[in-house]
C-alpha cells in the first residue's frame, strides 16, 4: 500500500466507529496509533525530501536565467563586432537556456503542489493522531474505573458477607450469655425471708384463683 492511499484511508477513517465494533478498542486503537505514527514519519521524510527538491530547482532556474542574460550579452556583443555567425550561436544558447528556465517553472509548480499537498496531509493526520491519542486516554481510564470498581464491588461482597455472619454470630453469643447469666442470677444463694413471705402470697393468691375455678366448675 503507497504512502498516499494509508494516509486517504487514515483521514477518512471514522475512529469511533471502528473502537465500537472492535472486540478489543484498546487494543484496536494502539494499533491506530502506531499506524498512523509511522505514517506521519513517512509522509514528513518524503516533504522535507520535496522540499529539498523544491530549492534545487530553484537554484537550478536563477542559474539557467542568469546564464540566457549572459549568453543575450554575448549576442550583442557579436553584433557590434560584426560577428553574426556568433551572434545566432549566442543567441541559440539564450534559447536554449529560456526553454529550460520554463521547463524548470513548470517543474517547480509541480513541486510546490506536491509539498502542499504534504503540508496539508502532515495537518489532517496530527489531527486524527491527536483524536485517537485522546480516545486511548479516555478507553484506558473506563478501563482503569471498571477494573476498580469491579475489585470494590467484589470486596464489598465478600465483606457484606463476612460481617453479617460475623455480626450474627456476635449477636448470638451475646445472647447465649444473657441467657447464662440471668441462670446464674439466683444460683446457690438461699431465699430471703422477704422471699419465702412473697411466695406464701404468691401461694395463697394462686389457691384462691383455684378454688374460684372449682365453684364455677360446680355452678
Amino acid at each position: 500500500m503507497g504512502i498516499f492511499t494509508r494516509v486517504r484511508d487514515i483521514i477518512s477513517s471514522n475512529i469511533n466507529a471502528m473502537l465500537d465494533k472492535a472486540e478489543d478498542p484498546e487494543k484496536l486503537v494502539k494499533l491506530m496509533i502506531r499506524e498512523m505514527e509511522d505514517t506521519l514519519v513517512e509522509i514528513k521524510a518524503s516533504c522535507a525530501g520535496a522540499m529539498a527538491a523544491k530549492k534545487k530547482i530553484v537554484r537550478e532556474a536563477e542559474t539557467v536565467r542568469e546564464r540566457a542574460i549572459e549568453w543575450e550579452k554575448k549576442a550583442q556583443i557579436a553584433v557590434d563586432k560584426g560577428r553574426e555567425d556568433l551572434a545566432r550561436e549566442a543567441l541559440l544558447e539564450r534559447r536554449r537556456h529560456r526553454d529550460r528556465a520554463d521547463a524548470l517553472d513548470k517543474e517547480l509548480a509541480h513541486c510546490d503542489g506536491i509539498v502542499e499537498q504534504y503540508q496539508g496531509d502532515i495537518l489532517q493526520l496530527e489531527e486524527k493522531l491527536t483524536a485517537a491519542r485522546e480516545k486511548q486516554r479516555v478507553l484506558v481510564q473506563r478501563h482503569v474505573r471498571a477494573q476498580g470498581s469491579r475489585r470494590v464491588q467484589s470486596d464489598l461482597r465478600k465483606a457484606d458477607t463476612s460481617d453479617a455472619l460475623l455480626r450474627f454470630e456476635h449477636f448470638e453469643n451475646r445472647i447465649e450469655r444473657m441467657e447464662a447469666d440471668a441462670e446464674l442470677v439466683n444460683f446457690g444463694r438461699k431465699p430471703t425471708l422477704h422471699d419465702a413471705f412473697s411466695r406464701l402470697e404468691g401461694d395463697e393468691e394462686l389457691e384462691r384463683e383455684l378454688t374460684a375455678l372449682k365453684q364455677k366448675r360446680g355452678q
